[in-house]
């Protein structure tokens, strides 16, 4: 079966080990997510995905054939695109030619290209920022963007690095609702990482949770509710075990 499919990776900073024999798979049309306290090694794993961190050990590999040691424009050539923490839009150019460049960055032509970028802004629904330069508009805005910019070209997966940092709730739903139709109409392979857990508890099928780099529980939504390692991580002690079960995640 498809898939992508991180293998016993690890990365090592001098010396120190921000990931430690993660295996992870992301499906077609499938939502994963992948949660963890503030250093926990999110990031770097994504950044191993997408080609912006070399493992010091094991493969990133795509339906069996191994990634590692491509630059991050080949993997997204191979289907595989992300958003970042920060957006990184270009500030200075109108929301369409934002989608244009990378369409134009895949291969396509200008014509195909703006073609593209034009209906894959109506797609999200916000094909009326089209015109508006990047660099005005809100924080919240700027994410959708950025994930439309993604999906240029149809990527097989796409890999959100905390797509709801920021969002009201009424935000938040919307864009829940826009990460599963990229699921079921598109057929993408969605790695939702966020500090938001509500979110990904009710979006996700599966759910890995990292702690200093290494995997300590993965699963169902109900089977990571109701982990004690979970708590712990979050929590801090197994002291509070009499709390609420993750409240952070409500």
């Amino acid at each position: 079966m498809s898939h992508l499919s991180a293998e016993n990776v690890s990365v090592a900073f001098a010396g120190l080990k921000a990931l430690s024999a993660v295996d992870l798979q992301i499906m077609p049309g499938r939502i994963s997510g992948l949660i963890g306290p503030n250093g926990a090694g999110k990031t770097t794993l994504v950044n191993v995905l997408t080609g912006f961190q070399t493992p010091t050990e094991g493969a990133v590999k795509l339906d069996g054939e191994a990634l590692t040691g491509l630059k991050p424009h080949l993997v997204r050539r191979r289907g595989i695109a992300r958003t970042f923490q920060g957006g990184r839009l270009f500030r200075d150019l109108p929301v369409v030619d934002n989608l244009e460049v990378t369409g134009v960055g895949l291969g396509m032509s200008r014509r195909a290209a703006i073609a593209e970028a034009e209906a894959m802004l109506d797609w999200i629904g916000i094909a009326s920022l089209g015109s508006r330069i990047a660099g005005t508009l809100p924080y919240t805005d700027e994410r959708r963007v950025a994930i439309g910019r993604a999906l240029m070209g149809r990527p097989a997966y796409i890999l959100l690095d905390e797509p709801a940092a920021g969002m009201s709730g009424p935000e938040s739903k919307e864009l829940s609702a826009l990460i599963r139709r990229i699921a079921t109409d598109l057929g993408c392979g969605v790695l939702l990482i966020e500090h938001n857990v509500g979110l990904v508890l009710g979006l996700c099928e599966h759910i890995v949770v990292l702690d200093s780099g290494a995997i300590i529980e993965e699963g169902s939504p109900v089977s990571i509710r109701g982990s004690e390692k979970v708590r712990h991580a979050y929590m801090g002690t197994t002291a509070d075990a009499d709390l609420p079960v993750l409240e952070v995640m409500e």
